[in-house]
């Protein structure tokens, strides 16, 4: 199961009460590649470089022969116009009107952490900035291609608002936002382009470029596996042009094999650590704002095991699949990571022992706890293959563990615990579950 669908299971599942943190299991290329993808595929972008230090801003302004620009901070998070720095510098995309403010802007941005709405407390770390020319807006227009499962494939969302967020004009004035879905197997027809010209009511020349970049842009959409493909704003100028000035691509991981360069671009420093440490460990891990640590082997298993720590009232503190072929020193890694949430008030294990064996996870909860030296209650319930040998390992072991074969049972017990210790922490009163002896 791929974790882009997991990503969303997960947040259908826990949508009633639990907000998520925002992880993405898909690529998410920073703006400077995925404009740079545009313009090797035909579509109309501003000229623009990546720069990472002050004097490579002021080389590329002077090698465009431009006396103003703007930069823009390259920073996997939404928002960036309305986020400050670690440096004291507000906005994460700004127009200079020279060289010098450019070169002293960029000082405040390079090496210094970005805080958005959308990247929380942590921030994420600056390393480069995007150097582009100025243009000048006629109008703007909001235009994405996403996966739709409602319409089977593809769909074209359009808008006349575009330059702002999104999420605020389908809340305030959703009628101006269009959906125009395209049959993935036939392919884009000048229907469904003309269908957005329509939509931006652009005539003449605009429309001809408008419909050529709308082609260019479904083709590069299907080309590259892509998941979502979102332009904000797509811009007709004052000279004319109509141009992307602002792009976002996320694709499909499940094609990386088919797409390794692209890939080779993944910046790492802007993804969650755990989701790193996950993926380095080979384990598919999402992480949620719950309090109870899970660790279950099976992407069903792990949905159902959410569902009934829910069902008691309860929250998932992250969706963590070890799959079928896990060794203990995954099992080890898995619980770092788990252990590694300060929300976590609790640990669940639920193991089906199929292909994974019982007792390669129990000695991979004793490394864990013996290593990590845990100090959260530990609740764990084994099935299946090998699992004697897995509860006679955890019993001659001299390590606290909460072994209970019912799932409803351990779950409800999880929850329980939890709960004891984020009211003993409030109240500032010691609960000691260490695993030792």
């Amino acid at each position: 199961m791929n974790t882009s669908r997991l990503a969303t299971c997960c947040r259908r599942l826990l949508a009633s009460r639990t907000p998520l943190i925002s992880h993405t299991r898909n690529l998410n290329l920073h703006e400077h590649y995925s404009l740079a993808l545009l313009e090797s595929e035909g579509v109309g972008v501003p000229k623009g470089a990546v720069a990472k230090s002050p004097s490579e801003v002021k080389s590329i302004i002077e090698g465009f022969g431009l006396s103003d620009a703007v930069l823009k901070a390259q920073v996997l998070a939404g928002g960036r116009g309305k986020g400050h720095f670690s440096s004291g510098l507000k906005g994460g995309v700004k127009i200079c009107y020279s060289i010098d403010e450019a070169v002293s802007n960029s000082e405040g941005m390079i090496g210094h952490t970005l805080y958005t709405k959308q990247t929380g407390e942590q921030g994420r770390p600056c390393n480069d900035v995007l150097v582009c020319e100025r243009v000048y807006c006629r109008k703007e227009f909001y235009f994405a291609i996403v996966m739709d499962r409602a319409v089977n494939g593809p769909c074209m969302i359009v808008s006349t608002q575009g330059g702002m967020n999104i999420e605020d004009v389908a809340r305030d004035t959703p009628d101006a936002i269009h959906k125009i879905p395209v049959d993935i197997e036939k392919g884009i027809s000048d229907v469904e382009m003309e269908a957005v010209a329509d939509v931006l009511e652009l005539q003449g020349d605009q429309r001809v470029q408008l419909k050529h970049s709308v082609e260019k842009l479904y083709n590069l959409f299907v080309k590259y596996d892509s998941t979502l493909l979102e332009i904000n704003p797509l811009a007709e100028l004052t000279d004319g042009r109509v141009l992307c000035l602002d792009c976002k691509i996320n694709f499909d991981d499940n094609a990386e094999y088919r797409h390794p360069d692209l890939f080779s671009k993944r910046d790492w420093s802007q993804e969650d650590k755990r989701d790193v440490e996950a993926n380095n460990a080979g384990l598919n891990y999402i992480g949620l704002d719950g309090s109870i640590g899970c660790l279950v082997n099976g992407a069903g298993l792990a949905m159902a095991t959410m569902d009934v720590i829910k069902l008691h009232g309860g929250d998932p503190a992250n969706f963590l699949d070890v799959g079928g072929g896990a060794t203990s020193e995954q099992v080890t890694e898995a619980f770092k990571i788990i252990s590694s949430d300060p929300k976590v008030k609790a640990i669940l294990v639920n193991i089906f022992g199929g292909i994974m064996r019982c007792d390669v996870i129990a000695q991979g909860i004793l490394d864990a706890a013996t290593t990590l030296q845990m100090d959260i209650p530990l609740i764990v319930r084994l099935q299946g293959s090998n699992v004697k040998e897995a509860k006679a390992l955890m019993a001659l072991s001299n390590i606290k563990i909460l072994p209970i074969d019912n799932l409803d049972e351990a779950a409800s017990m999880a929850v329980k615990l939890s709960d004891i210790v984020s009211r003993a922490q409030e109240l500032k009163i010691k609960v000691d579950f260490s695993l030792g002896i």
